[in-house]
């Protein structure tokens, strides 16, 4: 199991990226925008060329990134970070999620998406946000990124 740091950028992801890559010489792995989701019932409207995931190197680590859902109050400001935790099974994930919850509040239910078998979001009773995805080998999973 790994625990990976996911950004949210609120709208500036691909500005945050470019910066990244010219400050510190960080590695784009992946990026795909909302409207290229297969699944166009996820997409909020208006986010379509939004960042909805991308990952990126800092030397070894592995670091995922979004645009969120694009908070208009808070527009261009850094929204904020989830730890994302890899499962390796749908049922550890579940295991995972379930304890994670308890006391918490569910944004999203652990469900099937087109890029994992298993994922669901997640603010843990202290407030911090948890992603809970089973780990996978396909490219460009958020979970197969590593």
């Amino acid at each position: 199991m790994q625990v990976q740091p996911y950004l949210y950028f609120n709208g500036r992801t691909e500005e945050a990226l470019d910066f990244y890559r010219q400050a510190i010489g960080v590695d784009q792995v992946f990026l795909m925008r909302f409207g290229e989701s297969p699944d166009k019932e996820m997409i909020p409207p208006g986010l379509d060329d939004k960042v909805m995931h991308a990952s990126f190197r800092v030397g070894s680590s592995v670091l995922m990134a979004s645009d969120g859902m694009c908070d208009e109050s808070k527009e261009g400001q850094f929204a904020g970070i989830s730890l994302t935790l890899l499962a390796p099974t749908v049922a550890k994930a579940d295991e995972l999620f379930t304890a994670l919850s308890e006391g918490g509040q569910v944004q999203m239910p652990m469900c099937e998406t087109f890029f994992s078998p298993r994922f669901g979001m997640v603010a843990d009773r202290f407030g911090v946000s948890w992603m809970v995805i089973v780990q996978t080998d396909e490219p460009g999973s958020p979970a197969g990124d590593n």
